[in-house]
């Protein structure tokens, strides 16, 4: 008996949401996929809780310690291109491996990057130097995650029907969810205790993916190719198109810049967001009850200069693990709307109402912008994966190249928190929030005019539509 994801035909071949055309099953396959999702969440989650950390320790300003943003991605913009490049040449899974392979050399930098840093301690070099050592091992980590973005992203979209690929990418992208939950709580572990081991996570990752590699490449990881909607196939040396003249695309990738920079920055400053600023006083919390000091929630709080309960930075490091539960949860959920209604729709929805999540932080309304930040997250959850389909859609033999120019579009991510950190540098952190409210609304316009750009009703319905 089949079940509701998987269906016969009337020539008895399976259709399940993870079956090929010709019957096979690719769940197995799809699973080991999604490892690699858990993989970069859990990365993603530390870097997102390291700011704070450099601005104790090195004295930094916000604009200052978002170059930790801009080293992450400065990495990903580099490599994007030669990942799609590689990925080409080398298949999926030649693609996969050599991220892992690179992802465990930044691994295993952060051993020299102390080294320096216990040097700085010692006067023998700057500290400057020694944060300039880390932020080599968060950019070479990112370089390697963008091989497995630039491979895992798409592939999970040609693991089954082509109609559930939005739904597919969601899911896999849950994992990822719940590798961010976990990141920022070995953030607070090993970043704000009163002797800090940066190198330790890193090392334990190196380990980790080095493992994964092995097991990629004893395993059944077929180079499957997607369909080609717009014959823009390589194969046909007849057609002249190129993927510029595709506006679904095109836009796709401005739509992933802006989504990744308001994605960094609100990650980035969330534990600025959560705790009180130690040069102004200012405090989007509002006051805290001394009755919350106490009990379960003691853990949370510090006393600060002013006698009153602030949330500490170790507090804030584990409540972005809560608004990481909010991002899963939005994930799971997104995943199971992407499969009743359209992507593009849902989309916009979904970026309208971050819009006005960050307009209800700029407002500093006291909870309902706390409350703001968590629904901002589940906001978020579908949003890159779902960018991600809708700008591949139909692309053919030229997915991996769109898929690296997408992934390089998370530059984004390494230039605008900057400029929100300068606002809240300048006024404060509420008022950084005016940045990412205006990526939002990019976002939400390229979603709610895709089926223009792209000339098709909706994702589901993966023929195209008039002009193919």
């Amino acid at each position: 008996m089949s079940t509701p994801s998987q269906s016969t035909d009337s020539s008895g071949v399976k259709k399940g949401m993870f079956h090929l055309p010709d019957g096979t099953n690719m769940l197995f396959t799809f699973c080991l996929v999604s490892s690699l999702f858990l993989l970069w969440g859990v990365c993603n989650g530390m870097i997102d809780v390291m700011d704070k950390h450099f601005q104790n320790e090195l004295n930094l300003t916000k604009s200052q310690s978002a170059n930790v943003q801009f080293a992450h991605y400065l990495g990903y913009f580099l490599m994007a291109l030669p990942a799609g490049w590689l990925a080409r040449r080398w298949g999926w899974k030649g693609g996969i491996i050599a991220g892992l392979l690179l992802v465990a050399v930044g691994g295993f930098w952060f051993l020299p990057a102390t080294s320096i840093q216990a040097a700085s301690h010692a006067g023998k070099v700057s500290a400057t130097m020694a944060f300039v050592a880390y932020l080599l091992g968060v950019c070479v980590i990112a370089a390697g995650l963008t091989f497995l973005e630039t491979v895992a992203n798409p592939y999970t979209t040609v693991l089954g029907p082509a109609r559930l690929a939005a739904a597919r990418i969601n899911l896999a992208q849950s994992c990822n969810g719940i590798g961010w939950i976990f990141g920022p709580i070995i953030g607070a572990q090993y970043f704000y205790s009163k002797d800090p081991k940066i190198f330790v996570p890193y090392v334990a990752v190196a380990v980790v993916v080095l493992v994964l590699a092995v097991i990629f490449k004893v395993s059944y990881v077929p180079d499957i190719k997607n369909e080609d909607d717009f014959h823009l196939d390589e194969s046909q040396p007849g057609v002249a198109h190129s993927l510029l003249k595709c506006p679904h695309f095109v836009m796709g990738v401005a739509a992933q810049f802006f989504y990744v920079a308001a994605q960094a920055g609100i990650f980035g400053f969330f534990i600025n967001s959560m705790t009180a600023d130690r040069q102004t006083g200012f405090s989007m919390m509002p006051h805290i009850p001394e009755s919350w000091g106490s009990g379960a929630l003691k853990s949370l709080f510090e006393t600060g200069k002013d006698g009153l309960l602030h949330v500490s930075d170790a507090g804030a490091s584990t409540l972005a693990s809560v608004a990481f539960g909010c991002f899963l949860l939005g994930r799971i959920s997104g995943a199971g709307l992407l499969k009743k209604f359209s992507a593009h729709k849902v989309l916009g929805l979904y970026g309208g109402l971050n819009v006005l999540c960050c307009l209800l932080i700029f407002a500093n309304l006291g909870w309902v912008s706390v409350f703001s930040v968590f629904a901002s997250y589940f906001f978020m959850s579908i949003m890159f994966p779902t960018i991600f389909a809708l700008g591949i859609y139909g692309l053919g033999a030229k997915t991996k190249k769109a898929s690296a120019f997408i992934v390089m579009a998370i530059m984004g991510g390494a230039l605008l928190p900057k400029l929100m950190g300068y606002i809240a540098d300048e006024s404060n952190m509420c008022r950084g929030f005016i940045v990412p409210a205006l990526c939002f609304g990019f976002v939400a316009f390229y979603a709610f005019f895709w089926p223009k750009f792209a000339k098709a009703d909706s994702l589901h319905g993966v023929g195209g539509a008039n002009g193919h």
